[in-house]
């Protein structure tokens, strides 16, 4: 017997867990909301105790419903409860950011010895310049708020393009656009204000 993913009528009861789940896997958007409503805070208190409040805890949260509901298909109603299968999506989305964590760190530090070790009689400023940019870019990203440093991310990090960051992210495509003009145009902004500080 297949459930019916239509709305339920005014004034009818709301649907147990188990049915949810099977609303779920078949694309019933009512579902998602109800998925949301009932364990987001399940998902975000996971985060929490992963980084602590803040801005990563609120991106996880996001992607892990994002990424469940874009992968719906794989979620099998009768192995399991939706949010268990949930959790599980939530601890790799906690995964991926921890790497992204290392990556960006790793990142900084390489750019900070490379500035230590080049030699201070202005011998090589165009790496000097290059390794400035560098920590200029990842500072800016440290400032951003979500959603623009995820889409920032996605862009640069990932190599996806404006379209696919849209359909990963469910947010339309010219506001995906219009972040990534904005986040560009405030970076080129900040470096070639530090450049001229530099310079003067």
């Amino acid at each position: 017997m297949t459930s019916d993913p239509r709305p339920a009528p005014p004034g009818a009861a709301e649907p147990d867990d188990a049915e949810v789940g099977r609303r779920f896997a078949a694309g019933d958007e009512q579902a998602l909301a109800l998925a949301y409503e009932r364990w987001a805070g399940q998902v975000h208190g996971m985060a929490v105790r992963a980084f602590g409040s803040g801005p990563d805890a609120e991106d996880v949260t996001q992607q892990t419903f994002i990424s469940a509901w874009t992968g719906r298909t794989r979620y099998r109603p009768e192995q399991g409860p939706l949010p268990a299968w949930l959790t599980g999506v939530c601890r790799h989305k906690i995964a991926d950011t921890w790497a992204r964590r290392d990556r960006l760190r790793r990142e900084a530090e390489a750019a900070i010895s490379q500035a230590q070790a080049a030699p201070g009689d202005g011998a090589t400023p165009a790496v000097d310049t290059a390794v400035a940019d560098r920590m200029l870019v990842l500072d800016e990203l440290d400032r951003l708020g979500q959603p623009q440093r995820g889409i920032i991310e996605l862009a640069f990090f990932a190599d996806l393009t404006h379209a696919q960051i849209a359909e990963q992210t469910g947010i339309p495509l010219g506001t995906v656009k219009s972040h990534i003009r904005r986040t560009l145009e405030r970076l080129r902004t900040r470096l070639e204000v530090d450049g001229a500080a530099l310079t003067a």
